[in-house]
């Protein structure tokens, strides 16, 4: 059996991007930043604050007694508990997970599930979020570790878009033309803020998924002649090439700067404006990983996540979600050699699941998401016996009004339909 990401970095310390990893998250819970991992030199945006709350006697337990506790208390709670675990998350914590997805799938998951009162996600805030969104009203959300946020969607904050959606509509207008196209339209990556989905339903936008991603721009571009693409800069980059749009129509726009960078004549001839943002993990993959596999094993397939630069992703084989990479490797042969540009802990999980492949990740440092890693089995012991105690923590709670254009993003993504 695959020794676990946690297990790796504990007996291959020199191998991790961090060695303090292998420690309780809760010493970090309080600390400004991201915590050790892929995302530990990512600014905070102040004034990003999510504490956790550990008590103590759960910091101090053994993983056998945290076993114990997690599977009694769920036992207990029944059908009135579901818990969805995100692909990224740590081995000790997904294997108690009743659903295993990426952020919109397990937010569609506890749908399926109405039956229980209490869905404890697994993952970060703004998947939480989503699933709050999504759930029914006498459903409570519980993200067992408020400090699991994610650097991503903190690069792309509800004041700034605002401000950068003023700049544009006073370049572009807001009146549509005599075809009824508007000038712009927002679109967000699901991988952000409830606010900014809110945004979105409010400006007549649309949320999207590394799935999804193209038919999400065809919907946009089929009602507006551009689209302010954000939080992740290389997502919208690599859906947006493969569409034929040119590179030089797809200028980055960086909040910090007026007119996000960029001279008025080079947004007039914009397609697509992307937000300076980007995800630490798949950031870390690059050209040099895939050459380097490529030379020692010709017949290597490489597939790596589109939130990957673009070079790396017009490097590789493939690309996809992480449904996709998971598809991929089901789909590969006995024998087959394959290179993964994603988190390791995903990675490490279908090495186990697989092998006759020989599965690996292209980056040799063992560097997992941050704040997925702040999902710790000590958490989840700690909110599950509260619930068994009649007592609800951490819970998500997403303001209805906000909820409400949220939603109305979210409801515009389902309906969009590939063209055939």
């Amino acid at each position: 059996m695959t020794a676990s990401v946690n297990d790796l970095i504990t007996l291959t310390p020199k191998d991790s991007c961090n060695t303090q990893l292998a420690a309780g998250p809760w010493d970090f819970d309080t600390v400004p930043g991201y915590g050790p991992g892929s995302s530990q030199a990512d600014q905070l945006p102040d004034p990003v604050s999510r504490p956790g709350q550990l008590p103590e006697r759960y910091q101090l337990m053994s993983d056998t007694e945290l076993d114990e506790r997690i599977a009694a208390a769920k036992a207990t709670l029944g059908e009135e508990l579901v818990i969805l675990g995100h692909f990224y998350q740590r081995d000790e914590v997904v294997k108690y997970a009743d659903f295993v997805g990426d952020s919109f799938q397990l937010a569609k998951a506890a749908l399926s599930r109405p039956e229980a009162k209490t869905i404890v996600f697994c993952g970060v805030h703004f998947m939480a979020e989503t699933a709050d969104i999504l759930s029914d009203t006498d459903q409570s959300v519980i993200l067992p570790n408020l400090a699991a946020g994610c650097s991503m969607a903190d690069m792309a904050d509800e004041s700034s878009v605002e401000t950068a959606w003023e700049e544009i509509c006073e370049i572009y207008g807001v009146d549509p033309d005599a075809e009824g196209k508007l000038p712009i339209l927002p679109v967000t990556y699901m991988n952000s803020s409830a606010a900014l989905k809110a945004f979105c339903g409010r400006h007549g936008g649309i949320v999207c998924t590394s799935s999804n991603a193209a038919t999400v721009l065809e919907w946009a571009f089929e009602r507006a002649h551009r689209v302010l693409f954000f939080p992740d800069q290389h997502l919208g980059r690599n859906t947006a090439k493969a569409m034929g749009v040119p590179l030089e129509q797809m200028p980055l726009w960086n909040p910090r700067k007026a007119l996000g960078g960029n001279t008025e004549d080079q947004l007039r001839e914009a397609k697509v404006l992307l937000w300076h943002g980007f995800c630490s993990v798949h950031r870390r993959f690059t050209v040099d990983q895939i050459t380097q596999a490529r030379a020692a094993d010709p017949q290597v397939k490489i597939i790596v996540h589109p939130e990957c630069p673009m070079e790396v992703v017009d490097a590789a084989d493939a690309s996809g979600s992480t449904d996709a990479i998971q598809k991929f490797i089901a789909a590969a042969s006995p024998g087959d050699s394959i290179g993964i540009g994603t988190e390791i802990n995903m990675v490490n999980r279908l090495a186990a699941q697989y092998p006759d492949r020989s599965i690996f990740c292209l980056d040799p440092v063992i560097c997992p998401c941050s704040t997925m890693y702040r999902i710790h089995p000590g958490y989840l012991a700690w909110v599950l016996e509260e619930l068994v105690e009649g007592r609800v923590n951490n819970q998500i709670s997403v303001d209805p009004q906000v909820a409400s254009h949220a939603k109305i993003a979210l409801d515009r993504m389902l309906a969009a339909k590939p063209k055939a």
